[in-house]
């Protein structure tokens, strides 16, 4: 499994939990997120791991491009940490004025999951992230 298999499955459980109301799911997608992003235990890396691939590709998601790292910190666990902070931030605390946010991560990272280009991953990266 990859970081592209792994958005596309995120993003259609955001939006089918979006959609049916499941705010239990929401709360797991948003703690399993963070979890992720503070241990780096992230699932398409450990199932890499368990298959015997040590380091999957580094450079997925980065169509090619060279970017200059300024800091040790990995763009995936930014990612992640901006996924979760902008979630639960638009479904739980400001759930009226930010309704659209939810929906729009979910259909962005769906289609990152199918096309394989993450904006914001993209972003991170170009901010200098490794």
């Amino acid at each position: 499994m990859g970081n592209r298999l792994y958005r596309l499955l995120f993003g259609t459980l955001l939006l089918i939990a979006l959609y049916f109301g499941l705010h239990q799911l929401i709360y797991f997608l948003v703690s399993l997120t963070v979890f992720e992003a503070v241990t780096n235990l992230r699932i398409p890396l450990l199932i890499a791991r368990l298959r015997g691939v040590d380091n999957p590709d580094p450079d997925e998601g980065s169509l090619g491009i060279n970017f200059h790292t300024r800091s040790s910190f990995e763009a995936e666990r930014g990612w992640r940490l901006l996924v979760a902070t902008m979630l639960a931030v638009s479904v739980f605390i400001f759930p009226g004025p930010l309704w659209f946010l939810p929906w729009f991560m979910g259909f962005a990272i769906l289609g990152a999951g199918v096309s394989g280009v993450c904006p914001m991953f993209l972003a991170l990266k170009w901010a200098g992230l490794r």
